[in-house]
């Protein structure tokens, strides 16, 4: 039996539309029977952080971060007319007009497709976040070499 293709995706950003787009691909290959990691990173992690409960940081640096920073795929921003928050509430009424599916809608497809998710422990270490931040179909925490290593097995490799 011939090994299935395998599609890794760096989340780097934490913006709701680039959020979209990169589950949109996760969930189409999926669908097509490839194997999907989806890395997250930098700001990436505000994809996957809990919508609800504090942020334990330590120093005073990073509780500032986290505070101004508190991410979850509730309150992601748009990357173009944010327009302190107008422009998401607009988006998510015409994507919802539209029967496309939400965020976490998505997030759950792609989990029920087996897309695996990937938190970066390097990140997690800066930011002073702990596993307990994120959602729970968070599978892994890793590093850059565990995403290269899944990648260079990869016949498609995006960055997001």
């Amino acid at each position: 039996m011939a090994e299935k293709e395998k599609v890794t995706l760096v989340v780097f950003s934490g913006e709701l539309d680039k959020a979209l787009a990169g589950f949109n691909i996760a969930i189409t290959a999926a669908g097509m029977g490839m194997d999907v990691t989806m890395f997250f990173t930098f700001w990436g992690l505000n994809v996957i952080k809990k919508n609800r409960g504090s942020l334990k940081s330590k120093g005073l640096m990073r509780k500032m971060l986290n505070w101004m920073n508190r991410g979850g795929s509730q309150r992601l921003p748009l990357s173009k007319f944010h327009m302190f928050g107008l422009g998401t509430w607009m988006m998510k009424k015409l994507m919802g007009e539209e029967r496309m599916p939400s965020l976490e809608d998505s997030i759950a497809m792609a989990k029920r497709l087996g897309v695996k998710f990937v938190a970066c422990t390097n990140t997690l270490g800066v930011m002073g976040l702990g596993e307990d931040a994120f959602i729970p179909e968070v599978d892994s925490f890793a590093g850059a070499a565990t995403f290269l290593g899944e990648a260079r097995k990869g016949t498609v490799s995006l960055f997001i």
